[in-house]
């Protein structure tokens, strides 16, 4: 039903559907058949890969620098052992023996290439394999030819738990407080007692993401932990209501929004499992800031690793840096583990944010020398640079130059040498990564990566080796081993895309073209149908993510799928991907174009992008522009809805964050600054919320979210809602019932996605409920 001021109160059903068609696409003068969908449905990632093989190498390194890894064929799986030594490339074991033995003894059949398992183990002289698949725990021998089983053991560590470095200890949460449990007595011993709910120990919740797992480092000697105790006593709640048969379950956490009189604290501990012992280091408390990410800790997954904290290897000090609640002052430090003595080193201040890295944290210190190595944006750039650790003074550069240094992979203090990926440095492209060495002196920078490509790098644990998985957006990958100085050891492999291509596959077109200041070059990708015609004037779709932390592009390596954005073309639209200005691995300048803005969300670029690139391509229909996104890209296409209302006629916002003050308190005072409430009445946020323009929209619009969203909260979108409705706007809207975050490449959102560019941009009938067939998920033991 279509949506209007009093039919608000159906939200709860979710979709709506037929709308009055625009006066451009009264004439309807095709109908898009299940064929056309079905056409689209194979270019969609879960079909594309399965055509491709050959494309990734994720190494097991074993001793001597050898590896393994399992790698995609035409028949199924090959699990590859790699010996840079002998340069040689070989099975890592007889993989149809092993089927017959192993089908032998769990009294089933297994197809050679594709065994029940994607990991194992060697025994010892590698006679045989182990693994797991299911409930049991498997040997094979391979001079018997035979397999084995046993009941799988069970973990000794508790659930979400963090295991000590010598693997004999495991930290974990119970009832606010941290637990150690000996992993070899099975002993579980208390090590702090003062925890209550909202102000608990070593607590990962960030309000966007949260888990069950402690945030915690411990020291190398595994005889000390270093957490906080997280204060959330005071702050501001988020509700969430599942749906359910009965009554709804109500989900309450802490959750703090930009402009809070009190948000998330950290007070800084360092445990002593002798005693136990709580030592509080002496300083008041922390924002709940990193270097890096809007949390403490910037991996995903179980047991992620505290950032912004390192131990000495006598395990007797931690250095740490303690980040303002708006980015914009760090403090290096230093801590007596013992005492809780701390001592400030060094600040770096700016009127923007600072950063560590990009999406890796690359300070470190240097403990042999005393010194740290710091990555600061202050000359435009991401460079590194060298610190006396004890009273802070510059030593010296250790890169300069216009191009970003993106990620640090290795420091190896013996040689006084790091290496680290950068980007913009060499001729082409600005967004490929390289892979490069340099001495601490600033002397000796090697390029180790000659290819003009983007690099992914996998270093060996020694570091005297590295995989170089090179590619382009429109060339597959090819993995190189090397070594640490640069050498060509061997092609490891080659990607084999014949089957997509012969399935009608074809690349995306990259592209370049001027940002709003008519000289500053942007990058991105056009997508056209794979029966392309130049005769025909096809309507355009902007794929849109404008940042901050990262593009619409994202990777620059070759991948099968880039979203949907070749399905969508095909369906016969152009569809571009664009980064604009106010993103990452360009320089600060580039990337802070609209700090304080973030309503800006890089649209002048794609205005004029989109129109450059319809002046030099007439079969761009001009007239007939869309734009989607999720996430960010929900907050910018509504956005443009709005500010654009003659330029995008129609947009699919998807889990928009459209009113940052509605959203997680780190992300929006990042990026847009402290929350300054003016005498007025306004605010410093009004010029980045979507309500207070959302009756601009003269398009159609299609709003979507999960009712249980935990990141980006329904709230910002029915605020849109709200403001829509009061300005009496027609709008489509989607409520996922019970859906977090990711719901963006849900099946039914794509085709409600589709239905919707087709239906009012293309002017055509979609198929009737069109049903897409997405693989059931891969089982595998262990």
């Amino acid at each position: 039903m279509r949506l209007r001021a009093l039919a608000l109160t159906a939200l709860a059903a979710a979709a709506a559907s037929v709308t009055p068609v625009p006066a451009f696409a009264q004439h309807v003068r095709r109908r898009l058949t299940d064929a056309d969908y079905a056409r689209a449905e194979r270019l969609l990632g879960y079909n594309t890969s399965k055509l491709v093989f050959g494309t990734s190498v994720r190494p097991t390194w074993l001793p001597g620098d050898r590896f393994w890894y399992r790698n995609a064929i035409p028949e199924g799986f090959e699990f590859v052992l790699v010996d840079p030594a002998r340069k040689t490339r070989e099975r890592a074991f007889d993989q149809v023996k092993l089927a017959a033995a192993l089908s032998s003894a769990a009294d089933t059949t297994y197809d050679p290439y594709h065994l029940p398992f994607g990991t194992f183990q060697f025994t010892p002289e590698e006679r045989g394999i182990t693994f797991d698949v299911g409930r049991k725990h498997w040997t094979c021998d391979f001079g018997a030819d035979r397999c084995t089983s046993e009941t799988r053991q069970r973990s000794a560590a508790p659930p979400n738990s963090v295991l000590s470095p010598d693997s004999t200890k495991a930290a974990f949460i119970r009832d606010w407080n941290l637990w150690v449990k000996d992993l070899r007595t099975g002993q579980e011993t208390r090590l702090t007692t003062d925890g209550v709910e909202n102000y608990g120990y070593a607590t990962d919740n960030a309000g966007w993401i949260k888990s069950d797992s402690p945030i915690l480092l411990w020291s190398p000697d595994s005889k000390k932990i270093a957490t906080f105790q997280q204060d959330q006593r005071h702050d501001g709640m988020m509700y969430l209501v599942r749906t359910e048969i009965g009554h709804p379950v109500l989900e309450a956490w802490p959750y703090p929004l930009p402009g809070d009189s009190v948000i998330t604290m950290i007070h800084r501990v360092v445990i002593d499992l002798d005693g136990p012992r709580v030592v509080r280091l002496q300083m008041p408390p922390d924002q709940h800031r990193s270097t890096l990410c809007d949390d403490v800790a910037c991996g995903f997954g179980p047991g992620r690793e505290w950032d912004d904290v390192y131990w000495s290897p006598d395990s007797k000090r931690l250095v740490f840096v303690s980040t303002a609640r708006n980015h914009q002052k760090e403090t290096v430090r230093v801590a007596d583990a013992e005492t809780g003595a701390v001592h400030d080193v060094f600040t770096e201040t700016t009127d923007t944010w600072l950063e560590s890295g990009y999406n890796h944290v690359n300070w470190q210190p240097l403990w042999a020398t005393n010194q740290f190595i710091w990555y600061s944006e202050k000359s435009n750039w991401g460079m590194l640079y060298l610190y006396d650790l004890g009273d802070g003074h510059l030593v010296r550069p250790i890169t300069t130059g216009d191009w970003d240094v993106l990620q640090v992979l290795r420091v190896d203090e013996p040689s006084r040498t790091i290496w680290f990926t950068a980007a913009g440095k060499e001729p082409g492209d600005p967004y490929f990564q390289h892979f490069y060495s340099v001495h601490f002196d600033g002397g000796d920078l090697r390029l180790l990566t000659p290819d003009s490509a983007n690099h992914q790098i996998t270093l060996a644990p020694d570091g005297r080796f590295f995989l170089d998985s090179w590619s382009t957006p429109v060339t597959p990958p090819v993995t190189d081993l090397r070594t640490a100085d640069g050498r060509l050891v061997m092609t490891v492999q080659r990607s084999d895309i014949s089957r997509l291509v012969a399935a009608g596959w074809k690349p995306p077109i990259p592209f370049t073209v001027k940002a709003r200041d008519d000289s500053t070059e942007l990058y991105g990708l056009m997508f056209r149908p794979t029966n392309f015609d130049p005769a025909r004037r096809y309507p355009v779709v902007d794929n849109d993510y404008p940042g901050p932390q990262t593009g619409s592009v994202g990777t620059r390596s070759w991948v099968p799928a880039r979203g949907d954005a070749q399905s969508l073309a095909e369906l016969g639209f152009i569809v571009v991907q664009l980064d604009a200005m106010g993103t990452p691995m360009r320089s600060h300048a580039f990337m802070a174009k609209w700090y304080g803005d973030m309503g800006d969300n890089g649209l002048p670029d794609q205005v004029t992008g989109i129109r450059q690139l319809a002046a030099r391509y007439p079969w761009m229909d001009t007239t007939r522009i869309g734009i989607y996104g999720h996430s960010g890209g929900g907050f910018s296409s509504a956005d443009a809805m709005f500010r654009y209302p003659d330029f995008f006629k129609v947009g699919v916002s998807e889990a928009g964050n459209h009113d940052n003050r509605n959203y997680e308190d780190d992300w929006g005072e990042k990026w847009q600054g402290l929350l300054v409430r003016y005498p007025n009445g306004t605010t410093s946020y009004d010029n980045q919320a979507n309500e207070l323009i959302a009756r601009n929209l003269k398009g159609h619009l299609l709003l979507a979210y999960g009712t249980t969203d935990d990141n980006v909260t329904p709230y910002p979108t029915l605020l849109v809602v709200d403001s829509l409705i009061a300005a009496n706007k027609d709008f489509d809207l989607l409520a996922l019932p019970n859906r977090r975050h990711g719901f963006g490449m849900e099946p039914y959102m794509i085709r409600r996605r589709w239905d919707y560019f087709v239906r009012y941009l293309m002017g055509a009938q979609p198929p009737h409920e069109y049903l897409m067939h997405p693989p059931a998920p891969e089982r595998r033991g262990g």
